[in-house]
């Protein structure tokens, strides 16, 4: 039995998460690749911690850092008059930060291959920086972010750790799909976990080929463009 509501919720974290995520990755990406300062090996280690560093672990320093129990996480309650642990809003701030390398890294790698000469012939033709983003950058690294786009949705879809160790277990507030998979595991309802498993694992083979296949296409057109 597929546990909808569960699906709805993941569905929706993960909409939120790459609204919020991809922007800020275009900017961030965009500035590794472009710029050369101090530090900059350490910036690029620090967004790649949560590929290494256990959901768990991070989830747990959220929990603790945002908590009721800690000074920024009462601040947060007075201003919000809510709190972020067990709520949906903090499963869309654990989302963005652990989602964080998945965003930034395939539209920084894309940035690097904008080649030097183009972004300087437009400059020189007058175009501002953010025109020149908006008209020559962005459809140049668009297989780039269409790439950070998808693997930030499906990876937010089957996320388990920061999101238990966050939200808890709170059907229609933090209940997503992999936690209705492991309630299913622990009733022994192996029917249910293998029906919600399948929905995942069909979802992302299809993702990830339907974007594998764009981003050839567009890089085939784009090489053509150049000869």
């Amino acid at each position: 039995m597929m546990d909808w509501q569960a699906l709805w919720l993941s569905v929706k974290l993960s909409g939120i998460t790459v609204l919020v995520l991809i922007p800020l990755a275009i900017l961030a990406g965009r500035a590794l690749a472009y710029r050369q300062f101090v530090g900059k090996s350490w910036v690029e280690a620090l967004i790649m911690v949560p590929l290494v560093l256990p959901p768990t672990v991070i989830g747990y320093y959220l929990l603790v850092g945002l908590g009721s129990q800690s000074w920024l996480g009462q601040w947060i309650e007075q201003v919000m008059g809510q709190q972020l642990v067990f709520h949906f809003s903090g499963l869309v701030i654990a989302s963005v930060l652990v989602n964080i390398p998945f965003a930034v890294q395939p539209i920084q790698r894309a940035f690097e291959t904008v080649p030097n000469d183009v972004r300087d012939a437009a400059a020189c033709c007058g175009m501002s920086r953010l025109k020149i983003l908006l008209k020559i950058e962005l459809p140049m690294v668009w297989p780039g972010v269409l790439t950070a786009l998808v693997l930030c949705f499906s990876h937010v879809l089957g996320e388990f750790g920061v999101v238990l160790m966050m939200g808890g277990n709170i059907a229609g507030e933090t209940k997503t799909i992999s936690i209705a998979i492991y309630d299913s595991v622990q009733s022994f309802d192996f029917n249910a976990a293998g029906t919600m498993s399948l929905v995942l694992l069909l979802f992302a083979v299809t993702a990830l080929a339907l974007t594998t296949s764009l981003s050839r296409r567009l890089g085939g057109q784009r090489g053509a463009n150049h000869r």
